[in-house]
């Protein structure tokens, strides 16, 4: 019996290390099928996880709010072209205090290409395919010319309304950012719930710290296929935990993935086999400041997409409210 509960206890000490070890091409093949969400909610869904933010988990997010007090997750519109920003946002005015429209209105317009790495926005369910499908079956040919006529951004137009939790985890480490290129495994995660005594549930939106803002404010803009992000076995602990959506300050998964033959697994196994929209490039500075000043790394979190009608996504401006 004590060589039994021995072999358990070492079992159980040796699983953080275990899910850090590297995975191929067809680990990440079967976790497709391990995690999939596909059917969960029935052949019509077009939302994934963010059915779990429940009508009940709304009420305890809104709970939340104890101070008033709101924060941007999202980083300001980038004009300058860089490594990181190949498509710049672009502002023109139409009216200006030189020629106002009906002599008392300025007017601009915007053009932005808001997939990428500058700007901060959401993925829809549409945005990413898998062997020719997307998320719960459906055939990537339903994207056309005229846009995605299934799993489309409209999908989330009344907007995310639920807990948010900030996992710093260059904070976690004691560092101001992580290089690029650092992996964030699961027992890294696991470290960061230890440290707040958080524990991630149900519904919850989950933002990873990389510090990419903070790298980029003190040594310039690099070449962003070396960036720091989750490595795919966190998937599964994402997937445990029932998260609603995953966002990050660049581009969730790290760079190179580690996984040969896989770009971003972690954006192949959230958006389509688990059904769980990503916010990216959100700018998680002044909510890791302000949270770490509070000892307080939970909040109420909100956030509305554009309803632009067979969107693959939205630029869009995310708040925490402490």
């Amino acid at each position: 019996m004590r060589i039994a509960i021995l072999a358990l206890v070492l079992a159980s000490a040796a699983r953080p290390q275990t899910l850090n070890q590297k995975v191929g091409k067809a680990d990440v093949d079967r976790m497709m099928t391990e995690l999939s969400n596909w059917n969960r909610w029935g052949t019509g869904d077009g939302i994934g996880t963010v059915n779990l933010i429940t009508p009940e988990k709304r009420r305890a997010a809104a709970a939340l709010v104890k101070e008033g007090v709101t924060f941007s997750l999202a980083h300001n519109t980038d004009g300058q072209p860089a490594p990181d920003n190949g498509n710049p946002f672009k502002l023109r005015m139409v009216n200006t205090a030189a020629n106002p429209a009906a002599g008392q209105f300025v007017v601009d317009d915007y053009e932005v290409t808001y997939h990428g790495l500058a700007h901060t926005h959401m993925d829809a369910l549409c945005h990413m395919s898998w062997n020719g499908k997307l998320y719960n079956n459906i055939p990537l040919s339903s994207v056309t010319d005229a846009g995605a006529t299934r799993l489309a951004i409209t999908g989330f137009k009344g907007g995310i309304f639920t807990r948010g939790v900030l996992v710093d985890i260059p904070g976690l480490k004691g560092l101001p950012y992580l290089e690029p290129g650092t992996a964030i495994y699961p027992s890294d995660l696991d470290a960061w719930e230890k440290k707040t005594g958080i524990r991630i549930s149900a519904g919850d939106v989950v933002f990873i710290r990389t510090g990419r803002w903070a790298r980029r404010a003190a040594k310039g803009a690099w070449d962003p296929s070396q960036l720091a992000g989750l490595y795919a076995t966190c998937a599964k602990w994402l997937k445990a935990r029932d998260v609603a959506m995953v966002g990050s300050d660049a581009a969730t998964d790290v760079m190179p993935s580690g996984v040969e033959g896989v770009l971003q697994p972690m954006h192949q196994l959230l958006l389509i086999a688990m059904g769980t929209p990503i916010f990216d490039n959100c700018d998680l500075e002044t909510l890791a400041v302000e949270a770490a000043r509070r000892s307080r790394y939970e909040f109420l979190l909100t956030a509305s997409p554009i309803a632009a009608t067979n969107g693959t996504g939205s630029p869009l401006n995310p708040i925490a409210v402490f």
